[in-house]
């Protein structure tokens, strides 16, 4: 099978986002109800309804216009205004820390020519709202091992390029730049956390956080760190962006939990974008049965 890079491919060959979504949505609600055949019909009408509400990616569109990038602007389509400022080539990664193969990587080499794939995941921001991507990109364990972390590295720092000529949103003080995020390594390491390289077959756009970002589904938005350009592992639990700007609102786990509250606003509701009607928050945004066992024994309202 010829698998094409972004690179290789033409206009004229990439699905149109529209059909790309009816296309993904047929072929998983298809396999849902396919095995929903053999249950009572009350239960394939839940089931049939699930599929259809938690499988539909947001249009093309709306992922790439409405946007928490405050490295181009604090407003929803201030990234998709301004962020054509930014050049993802070259683009370079720096690894240190507690690690056997510390360095400063070329992206293809950081990459090492892995080829992406596709996961649809669940996006949902601290602000009650939610998306569904096609993400392209490469499970985080995929690379991580490759730079030998040592017995004591605990954590896994990210670091966002910090160049205000090129992010208008650096030249003010609504943030201490450069802007940084941290996992537990286990979390790192788990096989849902993707090092995103595109989206909708395409290559990942500047507002959604080009050349490379994360996706951890199970968080809140703000933990899926954009435009990487340092990896660190570290011992001891990073001094993450948020988490130090406003320690009462935002904490260094950021689960998605229905049942911590924003100080300012009930986290049990979201509405996902192109939805009239709010919905029910999931536990873990739905991936509860993957990551649980990560959190086993702490207080979840604590470490929230």
């Amino acid at each position: 099978m010829l698998i094409q890079k972004p690179a290789d491919i033409h206009p004229s060959e990439i699905t149109p986002p529209e059909l790309y979504a009816r296309r993904r949505e047929f072929i998983k609600t298809a396999a849902v109800l396919g095995a929903a055949a053999w249950l009572p019909p009350i239960l394939r009408g839940r089931i049939a309804q699930a599929a259809d509400e938690d499988l539909k990616p947001t249009p093309y569109k709306d992922i790439t216009s409405y946007n928490n990038f405050y490295e181009f602007g604090t407003g929803k389509t201030d990234p998709a205004e301004n962020a054509g400022s930014l050049k993802t080539k070259p683009w370079t990664v720096v690894v240190e820390g507690h690690c056997e193969k510390p360095g400063q990587y070329a992206l293809e080499d950081f990459l090492a020519s892995q080829q992406p794939e596709e996961r649809i995941y669940r996006l949902r921001c601290v602000e009650a709202w939610s998306m569904v991507v096609p993400w392209l990109g490469i499970p985080l364990n995929q690379i991580l091992p490759r730079f030998q972390p040592a017995s004591n590295a605990k954590y896994v720092e990210f670091t966002t390029l910090l160049d205000p000529k090129q992010m208008p949103g650096q030249r003010t003080r609504i943030l201490d730049w450069p802007y940084v995020e941290g996992l537990r390594i286990d979390e790192a390491m788990h096989p849902l956390t993707l090092l995103v390289t595109g989206l909708y077959g395409k290559e990942l756009p500047n507002q959604n956080g080009a050349p490379l970002r994360l996706a951890v589904p199970w968080k809140y938005g703000f933990k899926s760190i954009k435009s990487i350009v340092k990896i660190r592992f570290t011992e001891q639990q990073p001094s993450t962006t948020w988490n130090r700007e406003i320690p009462s609102e935002y904490g260094f786990y950021a689960n998605v939990n229905p049942e911590v509250s924003h100080p300012r606003w009930s986290q049990n509701k979201e509405r996902r974008i192109g939805d009239f009607f709010r919905r029910d928050t999931q536990m873990f945004n739905g991936y509860a049965e993957q990551v649980a066992g990560l959190y086993t024994g702490m207080d979840l309202h604590k470490n929230f």
